[in-house]
């Protein structure tokens, strides 16, 4: 029966407002909360065709989806460690309960944002229990190459606040001057010395001795000199002696024309320096290019180091960690060097938005969201990593109450069409009196 019908159609309308409206007091009961993606109710009309060419309300159906893909606005915080995602892209996390359950396989749960701080036993987690996940780089600070359409290789990421470290000194790079005088006849033939302060393997200090002596002729001038290099962990060791003869040309005065390795190794006349063996392995000494005017030269002055730079640090304390915007987890220490110790990868899919919500505003993928991928972030279609930064609820509060208003007078209508069917059916009963 067509009144009928008009019943059912009110009912289906009301049970339909009703639900567009559970979602819009969802949204704005979360709206400022970090992360969170608001739901969207759709309405699809459902149609039934009578015979006769009577006519049948078929009523209405409300659906709703999570609009994971629509992000919210990011804001600045003060700590290193919260993080947002600036274009596509999502961390991987886990639950801390899991990881100190001994679970080998925890969930696989993704966020756009989180202010993940270390925890006692050093793992960077949020105040809800997620972990931030990441691949561990080596010791030296490159990151492996791990699958990236699978979860291996993925570890909770693990700060020891209290971890020390040392980096050994692998290349020292020399500036200065030798006075021209020196080689001159008549000349006193004093040595002129160095020492260079290094790091071994253990961050322990020891001391490279480089020491320059003049060749005197007997008449004229020689532009010579014989440089000796020691170590103080070894010694009475030369490690490496050169012969250097120096130019005095109009055009290249003063600048190095040739290096006669004696012994230790040999001088790259491409790269301006020598590798010597010192106690814990081969360290580079760059003294300059022949031609060169930034490593040695030999002009009318008095010796004068002008620079002498080294990499390698003695052992330092654990200061800090930052997250950059490709992902990479670098840690800080007192010596004031840096290193990366963890990478945090971008996971994309295909489709977001079918992804199952979990609580913490988490998400699970699932076969409609199709199969996820790790990025690097920035490549890709991935977006970058911000640090000191979160990203707001994508909920607009204005836009909610506008549609509150419009579905509480959907529903107000929807209920003007029950009483006035009720109405009617009076009326019809009313026929048989």
């Amino acid at each position: 029966m067509t009144i009928s019908s008009s019943l059912s159609a009110s009912v289906a309308g009301l049970n339909a407002n009703a639900t567009r409206l559970a979602a819009i007091s969802d949204n704005i009961a979360k709206s400022s909360t970090f992360g969170y993606k608001r739901v969207e109710a759709d309405f699809q009309s459902l149609v039934t065709s009578g015979g006769g060419g009577s006519y049948s309300a078929g009523g209405v159906r409300a659906s709703t989806q999570r609009l994971i893909d629509q992000s919210g606005s990011i804001i600045s915080t003060s700590n290193p460690t919260d993080l947002a995602v600036r274009g596509r892209g999502m961390f991987p996390v886990t639950q801390l309960t899991q990881i100190e359950g001994g679970n080998p396989s925890p969930d696989f749960l993704l966020t756009t944002t989180g202010s993940f701080r270390t925890n006692g036993d050093g793992y960077l987690v949020t105040d809800t229990g997620l972990v931030l996940l990441g691949w561990p780089a080596n010791p030296d600070g490159s990151v492996p190459q791990f699958p990236r359409d699978t979860t291996d290789g993925l570890d909770p990421i693990q700060i020891n606040l209290n971890q020390l470290t040392g980096a050994p000194t692998t290349r020292v790079d020399i500036s200065l001057n030798l006075p021209a005088s020196a080689t001159d006849a008549g000349a006193d033939g004093v040595s002129q010395q160095i020492s260079i302060e290094y790091f071994d393997n253990l961050g322990q200090s020891e001391t490279l001795l480089v020491e320059y002596a003049p060749t005197v002729p007997a008449a004229g001038e020689s532009n010579e000199w014989t440089m000796t290099v020691r170590d103080t962990a070894q010694p009475g060791v030369v490690i490496g002696e050169y012969t250097l003869q120096f130019d005095d040309a109009r055009t290249s005065g003063g600048t190095l024309l040739s290096v006669t390795t004696v012994s230790g190794g040999a001088y790259d006349a491409a790269t301006g320096a020598a590798i010597v063996n010192v106690a814990g392995g081969p360290m580079e000494v760059n003294i300059g290019q022949l031609g060169a005017v930034d490593g040695l030269t030999q002009l009318g002055n008095r010796f004068q180091p002008n620079a002498i730079s080294k990499d390698g640090s003695a052992v330092g304390n654990l200061t800090g960690v930052e997250v950059d915007e490709t992902g990479l987890v670098i840690a800080s220490f007192d010596t004031g060097i840096t290193r990366v110790i963890y990478q945090v990868p971008l996971v994309d899919l295909p489709n977001p938005n079918g992804m199952v919500a979990m609580d913490s505003q988490t998400y699970m993928p699932s076969p409609e969201s199709g199969a996820f991928f790790l990025y690097n972030a920035g490549s890709g279609p991935t977006g970058s990593i911000l640090s000191f930064a979160r990203e707001e609820s994508s909920t607009d509060v204005a836009g909610e109450l506008t549609d509150m208003i419009q579905t509480q007078r959907a529903y107000s209508s929807n209920a003007t069409v029950v009483r006035t069917v009720d109405e009617m059916l009076q009326e019809t009963t009313n026929i048989k009196r």
